[in-house]
C-alpha cells in the first residue's frame, strides 16, 4: 500500500446497500468485466441471484464457462469484500456506485459504465462541464506547449480538465490545470493506490486535492496493459469531448478518440507539421472528420448546448459551455433570459442594468449564438 497517497481528512460516506455489496462483489470477479456484468443482471435480475445461482444456470450466459461459473459461486467466500472496504475507510476512498444519483450522467450514457469507481478525492457536479485531454507519451516540446495552453484557458472559463495521468500529454493537461487553479480528474490504468507511472506519484497527491484520481479497479490492482483500453472508455466518457494533442500512427490516444465517437461526443484534433511522427494521428483525425482547433474558443463554440443544464454554483446553470467564458455583465443578462420569450424591459427589470448596456449585451450574446432575437423587443434563451 502506498502510504503517501494517504489523505488524512476524515470522511463518512455511507455504508453500501446489501444490492450495493452484492454487486461490487461480483464486480470483483476475476474474468467480469462491465459488459459480462450487464449481461449477467439482465440474466438473473439482480446481483445477488447471480451470486446464489448454481453454475449451470451461469453457463446459460454468453461469455460464462465451467471456471469462471465456479469462481462466482466461490465469490463468497474467495472475494475479500470487508477487507475492501476497510482499506477504502482506511485511505479515504470513496465508492460510487453506478446507480447512486452522484453518479457522473455523462458516464451513465456510455455502453459499458463501470460498476463502481473508487475515487481517491472529490467528484462535484461541475465536474459534468468536463473535456479531456490526452496525447502521446513521447510528446514533443510543441505539443507539451500547445496541452498546456490548452488546460490552462478551459480550466480559466470553468471547465474540468480530464486526462489519464501518463507520461507526456497527460502530465502536461494535469499541471496546468492545477496551476490554474482548476479541477482536474485522472483515471488510472491502475488501482488509486498503485500510481502509473511511478513518477507521477507527486502529481497523483495535487490532482487528488484539485480533483480526483477514479479508477474502476481495486485500489491496490498493479497497471496492466489492457486496463488502459478500459481506462480511456472512461476518460472520455466522462468528458463533453476529448481532445487529441499529439499522437503516432499507433497512440493509444487514438483510442480514447475512437471511443468518444462511439459515445457520441466531440473529438477534437490539434494540427501538427506533416514530417512529424506525432503529427500523423492527429492530422489523420482531422482528415476523417474531427474538428481541427487551435484555441480555447474553437472548443466552446463547437460543444454546443448542454442535453441538459448544469448547475455551475449555486447563483448559476449554465446551458451552453460557452457561458463559462462570459463576463459578470453577460452572464447576469443572461440568467435573467428564459426558453420562453422574453422581453427587454424584463431583463432591465430583473437585473437592474441600463437598458443601453442590455442592448450592448445582447448583441454579445447573440454573436455567440447562446441566444435569439425574436423581434426588435424580446428574445429567447437558445
Amino acid at each position: 500500500m502506498n502510504d503517501s497517497l494517504t489523505n488524512d481528512s476524515p470522511t463518512n460516506p455511507p455504508e453500501p446497500s446489501d444490492s450495493q455489496l452484492a454487486s461490487l462483489r461480483l464486480s470483483q470477479v476475476s474474468g467480469i468485466g462491465p459488459r459480462l456484468y450487464r449481461d449477467l443482471i439482465e440474466h438473473f435480475g439482480t446481483a445477488e441471484r447471480v451470486l446464489a445461482a448454481p453454475p449451470n444456470q451461469l453457463q446459460e450466459v454468453p461469455g460464462v464457462g465451467p471456471k469462471l461459473a465456479r469462481a462466482i459461486v466461490m465469490a463468497d467466500s474467495e472475494v475479500k469484500i470487508e477487507e475492501l472496504l476497510k482499506l477504502c475507510r482506511d485511505e479515504n476512498i470513496e465508492l460510487l456506485f453506478c446507480d447512486d444519483p452522484t453518479y457522473p450522467r455523462l458516464l451513465t450514457e456510455i455502453h459499458d459504465p463501470p460498476v463502481v469507481l473508487f475515487i481517491k478525492g472529490s467528484l462535484l457536479p461541475a465536474d459534468q462541464l468536463s473535456i479531456a485531454i490526452v496525447g502521446s507519451r513521447h510528446a514533443t516540446q510543441y505539443g507539451l506547449k500547445v496541452a498546456e495552453q490548452l488546460a490552462h484557458g478551459l480550466s480559466m472559463v470553468g471547465l474540468t480538465i480530464v486526462s489519464g495521468l501518463a507520461r507526456g500529454i497527460d502530465q502536461a493537461a494535469h499541471r496546468a490545470a492545477i496551476t490554474a487553479g482548476g479541477r482536474t480528474l485522472a483515471v488510472l490504468g491502475s488501482g488509486v493506490l498503485d500510481v502509473y507511472p511511478p513518477e507521477n506519484l507527486n502529481l497523483s497527491r495535487q490532482v487528488a486535492e484539485s480533483g480526483a484520481l477514479i479508477s474502476e479497479f481495486h485500489p491496490l490492482a498493479p497497471p496492466r496493459g489492457s486496463y488502459f483500453p478500459q481506462r480511456n472508455r472512461i476518460v472520455s466518457g466522462l468528458s463533453l469531448g476529448t481532445i487529441v494533442v499529439e499522437a503516432a500512427d499507433r497512440s493509444g490516444a487514438l483510442i480514447s478518440a475512437r471511443l468518444a465517437m462511439e459515445q457520441g461526443r466531440e473529438v477534437f484534433a490539434v494540427p501538427g507539421r506533416i514530417d512529424c511522427r506525432m503529427s500523423h494521428g492527429t492530422n489523420r483525425l482531422i482528415r476523417d472528420g474531427a474538428k481541427l482547433i487551435q484555441s480555447v474558443d474553437d472548443v466552446l463554440e463547437e460543444l454546443g448546448p448542454l442535453v441538459a443544464p448544469v448547475q455551475k454554483n449555486q447563483e448559476t446553470r449554465v446551458h451552453h459551455p460557452a457561458e463559462l467564458k462570459l463576463n459578470e455583465r453577460e452572464t447576469a443578462v443572461l440568467q435573467a433570459i428564459s426558453v420562453e420569450p422574453t422581453s427587454i424591459d424584463e431583463i432591465v427589470a430583473k437585473t437592474q442594468i441600463q437598458v443601453h448596456h442590455v442592448l450592448a449585451t445582447l448583441s454579445a450574446l447573440e454573436i455567440r449564438r447562446l441566444i435569439r432575437r425574436l423581434s426588435g423587443s424580446s428574445v429567447v434563451r437558445v
